[in-house]
């Protein structure tokens, strides 16, 4: 199914990891602190974007003038208490696996990257990958292409030689912007 394709991109959040649930928990915590609620709807149509910006949409909905920059800080302090030890992969994994060392492998995350990495490392799952893209490395997030152009360049593949698997609809605007086909993993 995925033969014709040199290289596989993969979101992390939502994609290849049950984090949803837990990002979820640490933004209710934090804006407890400052009297605000979590709009879960408003929130899933920011998946795949870096905290900072979903922090300003959060501020913005509250006419705050809080620093997104801070509020993201203090919700990835949080997240970090709580997700290492609660993280488990999700079903595709089962094609990171399979396609291993068949086809370069990346990973592409609005997550930064020390947590990224993390994560990665304590699921054993970094070997599968040539490369791992955070909100770190690039300027541009989804939807901009600039995440998946980064993980193409660095597995030395041409973007329309890539298949993209995604969550959000960010993402998958994203990965089509890059020239690359998508799997929105929402329908598997």
């Amino acid at each position: 199914m995925y033969e014709r394709y040199d290289g596989l991109i993969f979101d992390m959040d939502g994609t290849l990891l049950d984090t949803e649930p837990t990002h979820r928990k640490a933004w209710r915590i934090v804006l407890e602190g400052y009297g605000m609620d979590y709009d879960e709807e408003s929130m899933i149509a920011l998946n795949g974007s870096p905290t900072w910006r979903i922090a300003q949409a959060i501020i913005d909905r509250h006419d705050s003038v809080l620093d997104a920059h801070h509020l993201a800080a203090e919700k990835n302090k949080i997240l970090c208490s709580i997700l290492l030890d609660s993280v488990q992969p999700l079903p595709l994994i089962n094609v990171v696996k399979e396609w291993y060392g068949r086809r370069p492998m990346a990973i592409d995350t609005g997550s930064e990257s020390r947590l990224a990495l993390a994560l990665l490392e304590k699921l054993d799952l970094r070997k599968y990958f040539v490369a791992v893209v955070t909100a770190d490395d690039v300027e541009h997030h989804k939807p901009a292409p600039d995440t998946f152009l980064r993980c193409a360049e660095l597995m030395g593949i041409a973007p329309e030689k890539c298949l993209v698997f995604e969550d959000a609809d960010f993402g998958i605007q994203a990965a089509h912007r890059a020239g690359m086909d998508a799997v929105d993993v929402r329908v598997l």
